[in-house]
């Protein structure tokens, strides 16, 4: 295992070179353990991809792999999009992405990653494609290029962050940070654990007796909210409501019984909005009513902050300010759909949210530089948040990543659901399994019917065979049991 930031040696200060080789596309076809519903959508099978890349890396070859679910009404919240043109278009963004990419160098895989994403910006803005779906196909073929330049150095992620061997520069993003290091702005070493927020879904079951024998999963898994609480010692949760006063009043009072029933009296949780509104002024009204229920009273004591409860289409017109304004003692407001591009948590901050949240999908290094620029903000007096979520990742690639990148950011409180809507991995192959076992005890464990599992104890995840590893993986997935997908359509 590699050694951990406090070991940085100032080396490569400028970037090591970079330049991609090849690159190929794989898939597996995966089902949930129970229907996830959230906004829009109910997920109950999904895809998911692998994307390699064969890379130059200071003259050594190395590989470097990323991954993740092709998740329904995600990047784009068409309710009348079929789901065959949703899977079509996420894989059309990821080809478009690879070939930006494909034989283009860098002085560093910053520098690199740059230059792609701002020929995804122009194809994109050309094209119509939104931004947020364009650069999910940046992020996977950046994931992959990180971990390339992580393997062909023999460093861990936070290494080649801090001694500029990715090249990494914040103020090339945020101007504001110019001449400002990442080492400065971020915490000295990565968390060695992190609190698991348990997505609570707009469907699932909050106690046993509400699951009929029909619908009980035989996967020695728990189920219902209560079971899970117990299980893994829940603390933190993420509460996700549709926008209906009378629903959303409803579904918390039977959310706050269960949780104050099976938590420990220090719980916590998130409000997830949906993106249900179309102004501050109208989720404001919606808030005031939940917060004026006396079943709930002390239960909004334990709220953490609200995310995303405008819809995207508006959620960053320079309008709200004022709306904003006016709204005195309010909660934390995040933003998460929104952030779609590198301008988006600046110009959210100045309309008045407190942060943004981090997903790999959203990009690596656009989140990095969005938590040295909250730490800033903070050292200025301003009361700001930076949250983990989710997008239901599961191993063997995608949530270790995942997980990897909040370590290092320092977020504690990480919302993770793919373990709970997947039973481990169990569907996928046997060897795939071995790595996993074989590479993080601690972070998996065998469930009793011998598949791996995500482990949680005490509400925790452990991530400290993590982030001692070339971008928190450890080794290098044997793709060729998976469906290879060409790199062109058609």
């Amino acid at each position: 295992m590699l050694n951990l930031m406090q070991a940085v040696r100032p080396i490569n200060t400028f970037g090591m070179p970079v330049k991609i080789l090849g690159a190929s596309i794989h898939e597996i076809q995966l089902k949930t353990r129970m229907p996830f519903k959230y906004g829009i959508a109910t997920m109950t099978e999904v895809p998911m991809v692998f994307v390699r890349l064969e890379v130059d890396v200071g003259g050594s070859i190395a590989t470097g792999t990323s991954s993740d679910l092709l998740p329904p009404k995600w990047f784009t919240k068409v309710p009348d999009d079929p789901l065959e043109k949703e899977i079509a278009d996420m894989l059309g963004v990821i080809r478009q992405a690879l070939g930006q990419a494909l034989g283009q160098t860098g002085n560093s895989a910053f520098e690199l990653w740059h230059s792609i994403y701002k020929a995804q910006s122009y194809w994109a803005e050309k094209n119509q494609v939104p931004a947020l779906l364009a650069h999910f196909g940046t992020s996977l073929v950046e994931r992959a290029l990180i971990e390339a330049t992580c393997r062909g150095s023999s460093q861990a992620l936070g290494q080649a962050l801090v001694n500029g061997t990715l090249g990494f520069d914040p103020g090339k993003i945020h101007p504001q940070l110019s001449g400002q290091t990442v080492s400065s702005l971020l915490p000295s070493i990565p968390l060695a654990s992190v609190q698991a927020r348990h997505t609570v879904g707009l469907g699932d079951p909050l106690e046993v007796s509400q699951i009929s024998e029909e619908e009980r999963i035989d996967d020695t898994l728990p189920q219902a909210l209560g079971e899970c609480i117990e299980t893994y010692g829940l603390r933190h949760f993420k509460i996700k409501i549709n926008g209906d006063i009378d629903w959303d009043l409803g579904r918390l009072r039977n959310v706050a019984s269960c949780i104050e029933k099976h938590a420990a009296s220090n719980f916590a949780f998130s409000l997830d909005g949906n993106e249900q509104f179309q102004s501050i002024t109208a989720f404001r009204h919606h808030w005031e009513k939940l917060r004026a229920e006396p079943e709930l009273n002390s239960f909004f004591d334990h709220l953490l902050f609200i995310e995303q409860p405008l819809h995207r289409d508006v959620a960053l017109n320079d309008s709200l300010k004022t709306q904003f304004d006016q709204w005195d003692n309010r909660p934390a407001v995040i933003i998460d759909e929104s952030d779609a591009t590198l301008e988006s948590l600046p110009q959210a901050l100045a309309i008045g949210y407190a942060g943004t949240s981090h997903k790999n999908c959203k990009g690596i290094f656009k989140g990095i530089a969005n938590a040295c620029l909250l730490e800033n903000c903070r050292r200025d007096g301003m009361g700001v948040v930076m949250s983990g979520e989710d997008l239901c990742n599961v191993g063997p690639i995608a949530v270790i990543q995942d997980l990897a990148v909040c370590a290092l950011l320092g977020i504690e409180s990480v919302e993770r659901n793919g373990h709970h809507y997947m039973a481990g991995l169990s569907q996928f192959p046997r060897r795939t399994q071995e790595q996993i076992l074989e590479s993080h005890e601690g972070l998996y464990h065998p469930s009793e019917r011998g598949w791996p599992t995500l482990a949680i104890h005490q509400g925790e995840i452990d991530l400290r065979s993590i982030n001692g590893q070339p971008f928190g993986t450890g080794f290098e997935l044997d793709l060729g049991v998976f469906k290879e997908i060409p790199l062109t359509e058609g």
